[in-house]
């Protein structure tokens, strides 16, 4: 005689008939309850965790990129005539120039920087001094974004740009005149004199990245020459490139094209051991979330023993009719696959939910404690970011399915083995 097919439609008609039971009669059990809330909530903290691992990633990498140079080009020390070490870069243009030619750059650009104190009225604010021609300006993303900033980049000859946090630091708005004051001035008979110079701010940038919209101020490149006494010469050369997550390979071409005494400095080597730390919490997250996932699934054979516990009668009657072990298995592990498939999908809807409303959640949650949950000066970044993927939503998928279909085969076993005789002894 020929056997049914697995998971025939009467296997699937007696476990649909196992789960709507009621409990009185031997049915769905409370632990089945339990275990189905676990999955459903252990799925959604690791699709939640997940995204926003994802978002903070690909928030403080474009912060990094869109903000920073890809590659900085600096020279090494140098002595000079007087004794004294000399980092600058005289032939700036030149440098830049082949830098430009090295196959994937798209901008090399010099700079002139300096640590000064920013002054208006009675507040003052340590800032980073960016000296930079108006063109290079306007080619970094999250600085020449009109959405975000006050004032005309165009007036930038006439003027300063400064960040969003030096504007609230100090007081400034865009019209506003505030003093740079370097410590490194006029030397004249009684020693040096502090530099202390006026200009209009004429652009406030928001970056999003509060470290850099605290400390950073973009002056001409040909006045912070003036300013820093570094006429003819440049700190160094900003490189961007087509794609930073390959800027390694570039290394080596670009220190040829530099020349001598040239070192670089990659975003991966300034901002490398955050990553790497921010890679290591991540993995570490996946792995507790997947131990909850787990526990919640271990909750499914509870529910599953206990159902087959109370249909212990059916069991027998339905081998003596005829019904083979394996279908017996298969009835028993549609009733818990049913639970795992259930518990998921509900995890998944909550959990994509999540990180397409995060904003509104937050906000909701910053309401109600009062505000003051999230501080940008801690974070580095102004508000919780999630990104939603697809190999994320799949991974958690993947691991809870399977972890689910596992466990509940050792209590469709144990069913499928019982000898019939057994169960029917004392009926």
């Amino acid at each position: 005689m020929a056997q049914p097919a697995p998971f025939s439609r009467f296997e699937w008609m007696i476990a649909w008939r196992y789960l709507r039971a009621r409990r009185a009669e031997g049915g769905v059990s409370v632990m089945t309850w339990i275990s189905l809330v676990g999955i459903t909530l252990a799925v959604f903290a690791l699709i939640a965790t997940l995204a926003v691992r994802s978002g903070f990633r690909t928030e403080f990498v474009d912060t990094i990129l869109g903000s920073n140079a890809h590659v900085t080009v600096y020279q090494s020390a140098e002595v000079t005539e007087r004794g004294k070490l000399d980092r600058t870069i005289h032939d700036y243009e030149e440098m830049a120039a082949r830098l430009r030619g090295v196959d994937g750059v798209t901008r090399a650009a010099p700079l002139v920087k300096g640590q000064v104190m920013a002054n208006q009225r009675q507040r003052n604010a340590g800032v980073e001094v960016f000296g930079i021609t108006l063109e290079n300006l306007k080619t970094i993303p999250r600085v020449a974004r009109p959405e975000t900033a006050d004032g005309d980049i165009e007036r930038f000859n006439e003027g300063v740009a400064i960040g969003s946090g030096v504007a609230r630091e100090l007081g400034a708005t865009v019209g506003d005149k505030i003093k740079l004051i370097s410590p490194n001035g006029v030397k004249t008979a009684f020693g040096t004199s502090p530099r202390v110079k006026s200009y209009e701010v004429v652009y406030v940038f928001t970056a999003g990245r509060y470290d850099i919209d605290r400390t950073r101020v973009y002056l001409p490149f040909t006045e912070a020459q003036s300013y820093f006494n570094l006429e003819g010469k440049a700190s160094e050369i900003e490189v961007m490139v087509e794609d930073p997550e390959e800027v390694d390979l570039l290394a080596l071409d670009l220190i040829r094209a530099a020349g001598e005494r040239s070192l670089v400095w990659t975003w991966r080597d300034s901002s490398g051991g955050f990553l790497r730390a921010l890679e290591i919490e991540d993995n570490v997250m996946f792995i507790i979330l997947s131990i909850l996932v787990l526990i919640a699934a271990m909750n499914i054979v509870s529910g599953l023993i206990m159902l087959v516990k109370n249909k212990g009668k059916d069991i027998g009657i339905l081998r003596t009719m005829g019904l083979t072990e394996g279908s017996v298995l298969r009835v028993f592990f549609i009733c818990g696959a049913f639970t795992g498939v259930i518990g998921t999908a509900l995890g998944v809807v909550l959990g994509c939910l999540f990180a397409i409303y995060i904003d509104q959640i937050f906000s909701f949650v910053n309401f109600i404690a009062g505000g003051g949950v999230w501080d940008p000066a801690v974070r580095g970044i102004y508000q919780l970011p999630a990104e939603l993927r697809l190999e994320d939503v799949i991974k958690a998928v993947s691991l809870s399915l399977g972890l689910s279909f596992i466990v509940t085969i050792f209590p469709a076993r144990r069913a499928a083995r019982m000898n019939p005789v057994e169960a029917l002894r004392y009926e």
